[in-house]
């Protein structure tokens, strides 16, 4: 009969030990109407969208740079419910990307090598930053995209990366308080 209590003690010491991981994607109140969503960092870019009902419909808030681990949406609605969810994407980056520009607006062609892409995503680097930015996203079998160009953009960088989307996370909710 001793065996028997040990082996209770035993499994609940287990149980007490084991911590679970961490969420891989939140969303926090930082002020009454202001959410952040964090995410680990998994290289890849990354797809935030919302909605106020769970099952949609879905809003795309912004498509972020590989390496960004968090999303600041500000001002919203006082008392509201807000769902969120991330997806990350790849692609390979284009290495020649043709440029026709007009008065403020470039335009782009380029020629669809993928078979399977969700789309293609146009990214720029503007003048004095490191990195490129999402600037705008085409549908699948696009070959052409207009941008116009906000003022100190013209002598940016521009590549285009065919989009591979990830699987999409859960689900992450927050309502939003009274305002002050």
């Amino acid at each position: 009969m001793s065996a028997k209590p040990l082996l209770c003690v035993a499994l609940l010491a287990a149980g007490c030990s084991a911590a679970a991981p961490p969420p891989a994607f939140t969303a926090s109140l930082t002020s009454p109407t202001d959410v952040v969503l964090t995410w680990p960092d998994d290289a890849a870019g990354h797809r935030v969208e919302y909605a106020n009902d769970p099952a949609g419909p879905w809003t795309t808030l912004r498509f972020l740079p590989a390496h960004t681990t968090s999303y600041h949406h500000p001002d919203l609605i006082p008392e509201t419910p807000f769902y969120y969810r991330e997806q990350p994407f790849t692609g390979p980056v284009s290495t020649e990307l043709h440029a026709v520009t007009s008065g403020g607006t470039v335009t782009f062609t380029w020629t669809d090598r993928t078979s399977d892409e969700a789309g293609f995503l146009l990214e720029i680097r503007r003048p004095g930053t490191p990195d490129f930015d999402p600037v705008e996203v085409t549908d699948p079998d696009a070959t052409t995209c207009a941008l116009s160009l906000l003022p100190g953009e013209e002598h940016s960088e521009f590549r285009l990366r065919a989009l591979h989307y990830g699987p999409l996370s859960p689900v992450v909710h927050q309502t939003t308080g009274k305002e002050r």
